[in-house]
Order: structure tokens, then C-alpha cells, then sequence
């Protein structure tokens, strides 16, 4: 898994489900080679720091093989309950199995040396001399120091700088999965508990989600919170009139897509669903099966709705690609290999689709800017500038109010401007998802 994750850019959380399934993993062990790549993943940064002072040498300076499985060492003796020995000389073994046995002594030198301190005393070593807050909390929890400052900046848009620490320590746990129920398919009581916010959502039983029948039949899915919460407050936003166009306009993979296309039915309104990339559309393809397959998914590059199809849709998602810094709990490698540089290029092209999405739009339509990410410079400042550029033919919905006409219990949300919604891992255990609605009062 680390290996498809460095050489592949895999993510982690789509491929383990299918490893776990071919390698006949269940119950405590599922759960175990769960941990051990999940853990590693997330906590790469700060093992490597404790790799170095270790092995006297930079990571950079090992060979690739051997530095994975010495993070996957690493874990073991400092992050899970496996006892040393057996963390040492397994880790051992697989330095053979990896291919890397040349540098089986040096991996066993390393590991002995980490396995005589636990992880607070490593870290209270690489602590040592550091008296910046951003670095001190980027060594303690993981976390680069240039996304420490993002979230800090985030936070301070609410006030609430002081949840920095436990945003970061949110971010190190894994979620509970959970189900949304597809309206007209299943109902979320028949899965079992509800959901704290969504109408309909339900936690996950233990184990895989994918053995529930309702989940295997397409009735349910899998689906964060904070997701469902997305295309709830756009297809609750307001009753539907019969006949009304819904748009998805960055639908891969499809998980929204399904629930706005189960509302759209109900309502007696009509989806279409667009993906740049081909092999998401058919991810999205997939997802909508159970809905309906009769549904219209599209190839086509999103910022060019707008001229395309100019005052075409009542509703329209904006799902925007973003560096999916709301998602570090399920995406534990996107923190590294995520950076600072990424922010800009996917600013420029959310601001883009957002500007053609409200080409598409009706006068007197709503469209939901959504991105699963709290960085200020994907979510805010695009809202910003566009209001900015267009004060006089788009105006913003309250979007917290529209919100709590829908969850089951209420939001403690920051005061953003415009009504824009932040959810956040700390605060609601969802995703950190943002959320804006926008109406158009006239032709652009």
C-alpha cells in the first residue's frame, strides 16, 4: 500500500478496501493492516523525523523500500499496542520479503534504537530547541508547518483560533464510517442509528460497510456527513417546482451525485451529471445505477458550461476540485503530498468553474460552491472575489440558515461572511466541508 501510494499516487482509502478483499483480511486482522497503513500514512512526517535522528541520516538518503517499511516499523513500536520485539523482527522479515534485504541490518539498528523511548519521549527529543508555535505543532501532530498556518488562518475567520490543537488531534483519528439512505430507496432507521446532522444518514455497522445489503443492492452508500449535508442544502434549499434542470457539474465520483439524483426524483426534477475526467464519469455512471440509470452523465470540461449552455439549470452543484484538505482524516497521505504550491493553480481554476456554473444558471437558480477544504484561499476568498466582480447580478443565500431548516440537531457554526457554513472534524466529526449558496438576480 505505501509503495502504490509513492509510486502510483494511489489514494489509500480506494485502494485498502480491495487489497483487504483480495488478501482475504477479516475481523482483528482487516483491522490491523487497517491501522498499519492508515497510521503510517498519516503520521509519515513525524516518523521520518524520528527515522533520522535514529539513523543518523536524512530520508533522503535511504532507500526508498527500507524507508517504508521502517515507517511501518515505526508505527508499530510507537503508535499501536504491538510489542516491540515482535514489531522489531517482523519488521525484519519484511525487509527481505520488500525486496530490500541488503538493508536488513540497518533496519534492525533503526528500529532497536527507536523502540527504546515511546512516542512522547521521541517527541519531546525533536521538540527540543524549537520555539515556533506553527513547527512545535506540526512536529507534536503530524501535520506540515505551512498547513498548520492554513488551518490557524481558517479558524481565525471564525474567532476560534484556540481549536487549533484539537482540529489537528481530529485530524490523527480515524472517522466512524457512515451510510446516507437514498430517499425512495431505503429509509436511514432501517440502517440502524441516525446520524447526529443529516436527515439521512446512519452510522456504519463494524467492518465493511460494502457486506450491508442496502449498501450492496445501491439503496445506500457510503458518505460522509458533511458530504450529504452539501447536496442536502442544495436540494432543500428551496421547495422544487416539477420540472426543474439540476446540475452536478464536477460529479466524479459520484457519491453526491446519487443523492441528488435520488431528490431530484422525488421532487420531480431532472439531473444531469458532467465529469471532465472518463474514468470518473463512469465512476458516476456506477453510483447512479441504483437511482437511476437513465440519468445523462457527461464527458466535457466544466468551465465550459457556461458558453455552452448560458441560463439552462434551476440548481447546480459546484463540487470544486480542491487539495482535499477537509478529508486528512480518510486521506491520510494528501498532507504530504499536498503543498503550499498546490493552493494557487486550484484557486484559479475553482474560481473559473464557479464563474461558468453561474453562466449556466437561471436567473432566480441556486448554486451551491461547495470544496472539502477549509483553506481560506479555496473557499472564502473565491466567494470573495466573485462578489466582488459581480455585486449586482449574484447575491449570496444564508447558507447556516438553510441548514438548520435541515439537520436534526443544530450546527455550531462560525460567523462567516455571506452565511457561508464551515463544518469541521473537531466540531461536527464530519469532513471539513464548506458550503456556500449563491442565486443569480439577473442575466450575466
Amino acid at each position: 500500500m505505501l509503495r502504490a501510494v509513492a509510486d502510483d499516487d494511489a489514494y489509500a482509502n480506494l485502494l485498502l478496501p480491495t487489497r483487504l478483499r483480495r488478501a482475504r483480511l477479516v475481523g482483528t486482522d482487516a483491522a490491523f493492516a487497517t491501522e498499519l497503513t492508515y497510521g503510517t500514512l498519516r503520521r509519515r512526517g513525524h516518523y521520518d523525523r524520528i527515522i533520522e535522528h535514529a539513523a543518523g541520516r536524512t530520508v533522503e538518503a535511504i532507500d526508498p523500500v527500507a524507508l517504508d517499511v521502517l515507517r511501518l516499523g515505526a508505527h508499530q513500536l510507537l503508535g499501536m499496542s504491538t510489542p516491540a520485539h515482535a514489531a522489531v523482527s517482523e519488521t525484519v522479515e519484511l525487509t527481505r520479503r520488500a525486496r530490500a534485504a541488503r538493508t536488513t541490518g540497518f533496519v534492525n539498528a533503526v528500529l532497536r534504537t527507536i523502540s527504546r523511548d515511546d512516542d512522547a519521549t521521541w517527541t519531546a527529543r525533536l521538540l527540543e530547541g524549537v520555539t515556533d508555535a506553527t513547527e512545535r505543532a506540526a512536529i507534536e501532530h503530524a501535520h506540515p508547518a505551512w498547513l498548520v498556518q492554513a488551518l490557524r488562518a481558517a479558524l481565525a475567520r471564525e474567532d476560534r483560533e484556540r481549536e487549533l490543537e484539537a482540529l489537528l488531534i481530529a485530524d490523527n483519528v480515524a472517522p466512524r464510517v457512515t451510510l446516507v439512505a437514498l430517499p425512495g430507496l431505503s429509509e436511514p432507521g432501517e440502517l440502524g442509528d441516525r446520524t447526529l446532522y443529516s436527515p439521512v444518514g446512519a452510522p456504519s455497522a463494524a467492518g465493511d460497510p460494502a457486506a450491508n445489503p442496502d449498501v450492496a443492492a445501491g439503496r445506500a452508500r457510503v458518505q460522509d456527513e458533511g458530504s450529504q449535508l452539501a447536496a442536502l442544502a442544495l436540494s432543500r434549499a428551496r421547495p422544487v417546482a416539477t420540472g426543474e434542470r439540476w446540475l452536478d457539474l464536477c460529479a466524479g465520483p459520484g457519491g453526491k451525485a446519487a443523492l441528488l439524483a435520488a431528490e431530484a426524483r422525488a421532487a420531480g426534477a431532472a439531473l444531469t451529471a458532467n465529469e471532465v475526467v472518463p474514468a470518473r464519469a463512469e465512476l458516476v455512471r456506477r453510483a447512479l445505477q441504483a437511482v437511476d440509470p437513465t440519468i445523462e452523465v457527461r464527458v466535457g470540461d466544466g468551465r465550459d458550461i457556461g458558453a455552452l449552455e448560458p441560463n439552462s439549470y434551476d440548481r447546480i452543484l459546484l463540487d470544486a476540485p480542491c487539495t482535499g484538505l477537509g478529508a486528512l482524516r480518510r486521506r491520510p497521505e494528501a498532507r504530504w503530498r499536498k503543498t503550499a504550491d498546490d493552493v494557487a493553480p486550484l484557486a484559479t481554476l475553482q474560481g473559473e468553474l464557479l464563474r461558468s456554473a453561474l453562466t449556466a444558471l437561471k436567473p432566480g437558480g441556486v448554486l451551491a460552491y461547495v470544496t472539502c477544504s477549509p483553506h481560506p484561499d479555496e473557499t472564502t476568498a473565491i466567494v470573495d472575489a466573485l462578489l466582488t466582480e459581480r455585486p449586482h447580478d449574484v447575491a449570496p443565500l444564508d447558507t447556516r440558515a438553510v441548514l438548520a431548516s435541515i439537520t436534526r440537531t443544530p450546527l455550531d457554526l462560525g460567523d462567516l461572511a455571506h452565511g457561508a457554513a464551515q463544518l469541521w472534524p473537531h466540531r461536527h466529526s464530519t469532513d471539513a466541508m464548506f458550503i456556500q449558496l449563491l442565486t443569480r438576480r439577473s442575466s450575466l
